[in-house]
């Protein structure tokens, strides 16, 4: 019995090893509860967040799975024809080196690292690595600009980055001559930089002392920045990895599953899918790395070929995978979801008929884990975003934060007290002041409008910035453009406000094509009349533009700020860009009287 005690003295005084098994063992408590879980109500119902202490995910549960998982952590494909497959064992080894070269380095609990990698094993290694050595980890896109990286290093305080052959250059030229930032380069070694080889020498064995509250810094993400300086968000070492939790059950992952997400790293939903949801659920992550365009023909192979179950993908990427045919395929999926962007309701018709499949919607942001969502087993609701996740109180408020009746817009809110759920950000660190708008009361709020049905759905309006007002009604760019993606020619579209002297502001139309399907002034007259046919009149789009793309983010998010600023300065002007036509250009359309007061209520 002595023995034994000094035994968990021992244990204690090391990080707290005896409270950590505790914690690990909560953590799985809770993540086996929504494994087995019947049903989405008996999920929702009996989840609860871990009460964790001193928990590091990369050390005390993903170490833990090189023990029992037989399937790889990671299936790797390029388009070179490199395929690969990644042990857990492999993993805890290679990140536990990458710790260990870190420290090394004189990095401690609290540094901030930036991440620039393509999607690459060294990347998820580098990730767990840094988790592992106590790193505040700062993904980043490799397509940033210097300026972009720049305003990472300065205002994310940057004391390390790690980066390769393609973006070393970027961080050189955004930071020249900067002795105190330690620089670490994957693949040819070049002076200035210590090379990422060196892991190669490094002990796989990596011992920490320190401990870990799920307070402590573990994430910072730049937003999209589509109106001004990207904000700042910080997640911890519960929000993340344990917030994830309930992004697991969402997906459908199990273990052993093969699970891909098609998303670029350096942004939150990589970390959403491919490393927490993934590897919370012990499944696979499948990676495919290609350079250069998407290309859904070879991605739909991919997807049949290595037989993965469980797909999430945004909207951009489904609408590229309905150009192709699915009828080609004997595809291994079980699951597939959406989630980044509202998807419109016109694709989960043709996702089903085509892969006979339900496509499952979730929404979140950057600022949390999955918020709202359709789970597996429950009923598809075209349009809508599905339900509360676990774990999350929702509501919609009105402009005095009060909760407003079913089927009234309002904003997407999110309880924080008296219980604070564990997968929301810890705030912004720039602008701080920014927490003040969002942090009011009892809730957090998303800046998103919806609203809720008599079921518990909620339906997706838009982004507060993306709902305006024509001759006093309110108009939903989101309806709009659902309403428009039905047209067959069309593959993406973006509505914005257009200034008119009459009404305010009238709906534009910014169109992509499908291959093949060349803009015209008879195209643009059929979607006129598409649109007569199927909206009415005080909110149907007056003007469409056809475009080659549409401005977006490196995270793919569509840049609505851009093509409002243009179209502000066009209007302005007075002058029209290639391809644009307005509903006055075609006489053929005969003049309808004004209708507007006839069945729609004005907003209040």
């Amino acid at each position: 019995m002595e023995e034994l005690e000094t035994t968990l003295r021992l244990s204690w005084k090391h990080r707290g090893k005896w409270l950590l098994l505790s914690s690990a063992r909560e953590f799985i408590t809770a993540r086996d509860f929504l494994l087995s879980s019947e049903n989405y109500r008996e999920a929702k119902g009996g989840f609860n967040w871990p009460t964790l202490e001193n928990f590091n995910w990369a050390l005390d549960y993903f170490d833990q799975l090189a023990d029992r998982c037989t399937n790889p952590a990671i299936e790797y494909v390029d388009d070179h024809g490199v395929e690969k497959k990644v042990s857990f064992q492999t993993m805890k080894d290679r990140s536990g080196k990458v710790a260990n070269l870190l420290t090394t380095l004189e990095l401690r609990k609290g540094d901030r690292l930036l991440i620039m990698l393509p999607n690459c094993i060294e990347l998820f290694e580098a990730i767990l690595g840094a988790m592992k050595a106590g790193c505040v980890i700062i993904p980043a896109s490799t397509l940033l600009t210097p300026d972009d990286v720049n305003d990472r290093i300065n205002r994310g305080r940057v004391r390390c980055v790690i980066a390769d052959d393609q973006s070393f250059s970027t961080i050189d030229n955004a930071i020249p001559k900067c002795d105190r930032i330690v620089k670490i380069k994957l693949g040819s070694e070049i002076k200035g930089w210590f090379p990422y080889s060196q892991t190669n020498s490094e002990p796989s064995k990596f011992k920490s002392t320190e401990e870990y509250s799920l307070k402590d810094e573990l994430l910072i993400y730049f937003t999209s920045g589509t109106t001004a300086r990207p904000k700042l968000v910080l997640h911890t070492h519960g929000s993340y990895p344990v917030g994830h939790l309930n992004t697991m059950y969402w997906i459908g992952v199990r273990p052993g599953d093969v699970h891909y997400n098609i998303g670029a790293p350096g942004w939150a939903k990589h970390a959403w899918s491919s490393i927490f949801a993934a590897w919370n659920g012990e499944a696979t992550t499948f990676i495919y790395n290609y350079a250069g365009k998407f290309n859904g023909k070879e991605v739909l192979r991919i997807l049949e070929e290595h037989k993965v179950r469980t797909l999430c993908a945004p909207p951009t990427v489904w609408r590229h995978l309905l150009l192709e045919d699915f009828a080609r395929h004997n595809f291994a999926l079980k699951e597939v979801v959406s989630a980044g962007e509202p998807l419109n309701p016109e694709i989960f018709q043709k996702i089903k008929e085509g892969m006979g499949l339900e496509l499952r919607e979730g929404f979140g942001q950057t600022e949390t884990t999955l918020q709202v969502g359709t789970f597996p087993g429950m009923v598809v609701k075209p349009g809508s975003m599905g339900v509360e996740a676990p774990g999350y109180e929702i509501a919609i408020l009105n402009e005095e934060n009060a909760m407003v009746a079913n089927k009234t817009e309002g904003m997407v809110a999110v309880r924080v007290k008296p219980k604070r759920p564990i997968g929301l950000m810890e705030g912004y660190i720039d602008p701080r002041e920014k927490n003040l708008e969002v942090f009011v009361g009892d809730w957090y709020l998303t800046g998103d409008l919806a609203y809720k049905d008599d079921t518990g759905y909620f339906w997706f309006v838009g982004r507060a910035d993306d709902v305006f007002k024509s001759s006093d009604y309110r108009i939903s760019a989101f309806e709009l453009e659902s309403e428009l993606m039905v047209h067959p020619s069309v593959t993406e579209v973006a509505v914005v406000a257009s200034p008119d002297k009459l009404r305010g502001f009238v709906p534009k139309a910014v169109l992509t094509l499908k291959p093949g399907v060349l803009p015209s002034r008879q195209l643009a007259l059929e979607i006129f009349k598409f649109i007569r046919a199927r909206m009415a009149p005080y909110k149907r789009p007056r003007i469409i533009q056809f475009s080659q793309e549409l401005p977006k983010t490196v995270s793919g998010k569509i840049k609505r700020t851009d093509l409002r600023r243009t179209e502000l300065d066009l209007r302005q002007l007075n002058q029209r860009t290639e391809h644009e036509y307005f509903e006055s250009d075609f006489p053929e359309l005969k003049s309808e009287r004004r209708v507007e007061t006839s069945k729609e209520p004005k907003s209040q």
